[in-house]
């Protein structure tokens, strides 16, 4: 089930700076944030059915990594929502491993313990929840991608 196809261009700006260094050192640990670890999540385009690469925070437990919609805290979700909402089946980078997974949206008690999860290895998810709350009332989506079986 490996993702398969062209791959979008970069958008500018730091994302896209995160990108190519990862993508130039085979390894995600070629960058971080503030000391903090990040992911690439590879998603496939609601609408243009195009590959995009996300850096994301590294949010891992038992095998499992956290995607967390957070935008900085803006108003509405990111573009990257849609295309999971869309098209669950994933990739995770992390270091120099890559491998397939499922992600769902979750909520209620599980929603709970990832974000604390979240929170634990970005502190500032903490500061982007009331942002989001306070400009639109929106509660930062969290999916959990899960490994597809070997």
């Amino acid at each position: 089930m490996p993702l398969q196809g062209e791959y979008a261009e970069l958008l500018p700006g730091w994302q896209r700076d995160q990108v190519e260094q990862i993508m130039a050192a085979g390894d995600t640990r070629a960058v971080d944030l503030n000391g903090m670890s990040v992911v690439i999540v590879t998603v496939r385009g609601a609408k243009s059915g195009l590959l995009r690469r996300v850096p994301l925070m590294r949010v891992e437990h038992d095998g499992a990594y956290a995607a967390v919609a957070s935008r900085g805290g803006a108003p509405s979700n990111p573009a990257w929502y849609h295309s999971i909402k869309a098209n669950p089946e994933v990739m995770v980078q992390d270091g120099t491993e890559t491998r397939d997974y499922v992600a769902r949206e979750i909520s209620g008690a599980e929603r709970d313990e990832w974000w604390e999860r979240c929170v634990e290895a970005f502190p500032p998810y903490a500061e982007y929840a009331v942002k989001a709350a306070e400009s639109s009332g929106r509660t930062i989506p969290v999916f959990v991608c899960e490994p597809v079986a070997d």
